[in-house]
């Protein structure tokens, strides 16, 4: 005797429930950070054998990007390929308006100060300390010029190699994605010049490259954070920031963008 055939509608609840089940688990399908991050061992100090990341940048041109406040007198920091070579540089204050930003491109270096008069209350920088596998990191922005922010882990040191006029390189952090509000699916384009926060609402670092297939993210390292700071003239002031978590990581980013801590900025042709 046959065994007796599965009903058809079985089979379609079978694959309905089995992509729902999908649904709830992905973390940058539902738009939260799925777990509690698991933190690890130190990461060891950037070596010449840490693994290469090439990117390649796009020509200079029309685009935009994130800056954030590092003083409150108008000193913003961003990533480099989002103003590089641009004729006009604008931080978006409301929608149709904004200030014009005279741009410093820090040498050697994947980031870029913005200096616009009058400013918006300074990020806090996190003191030194020891990065670990695991740390679970906040990327308030704008991904596709529109309000949101990712949820990353720590993985590994890496070095960025990014050519357009020459080859540049920078030790970066490579970090996981683990969630992402909204949940857009695909790149993450304009998120670029975001602020890194740790738990503690610090910077860590600029979010300066991703990897949308493998849902990576790219950060500069602490030490060139620093860097970029004092090429600024600015001196951390140590301040306390705005504890983040699974809960608050949303509201917190909307409040730092509503504030304009964290701000859109536009690379104009002329």
């Amino acid at each position: 005797m046959k065994p007796p055939r599965p009903s058809i509608w079985l089979i379609c609840l079978a694959v309905v429930g089995g992509l729902a089940a999908l649904a709830v688990g992905a973390p940058w399908m539902r738009g939260a950070p799925a777990r509690a991050p698991k933190v690890g061992q130190p990461l060891a100090p950037a070596s010449l054998f840490d693994p290469a990341i090439w990117v390649s940048t796009p020509p200079p041109g029309p685009g935009g990007g994130t800056a954030f406040s590092v003083d409150g007198r108008g000193v913003w920091l961003t990533a480099r390929h989002v103003v590089e070579g641009c004729g006009r540089t604008v931080i978006v204050t409301a929608p149709g308006h904004g200030v014009a930003a005279r741009v410093q491109i820090t040498p050697g270096r994947e980031t870029a100060v913005l200096i616009t008069r009058g400013g918006s209350p300074a990020l806090p920088i996190a003191p030194a300390g020891v990065l670990r596998r695991g740390q679970r990191l906040f990327h308030p922005g704008f991904p596709r010029s529109r309000p949101g922010e990712a949820a990353s882990e720590v993985l590994r040191r890496a070095t960025l190699l990014v050519g357009w006029r020459g080859l540049r390189a920078e030790p970066v952090l490579t970090l996981a994605e683990v969630g992402r509000w909204p949940a857009l699916r695909g790149s993450l384009a304009g998120i670029s010049g975001a602020p890194v926060l740790d738990g503690e609402g610090r910077v860590l670092g600029v979010t300066v490259a991703e990897n949308p297939r493998r849902r990576r993210l790219y950060a500069t390292t602490p030490a060139s954070l620093r860097a970029a700071l004092a090429g600024a003239g600015v001196t951390p002031s140590g301040a306390a920031g705005e504890a983040l978590s699974q809960a608050t990581w949303r509201g917190a980013s909307d409040d730092l963008r509503a504030n304009l801590s964290v701000a859109e900025v536009e690379c104009l042709a002329s």
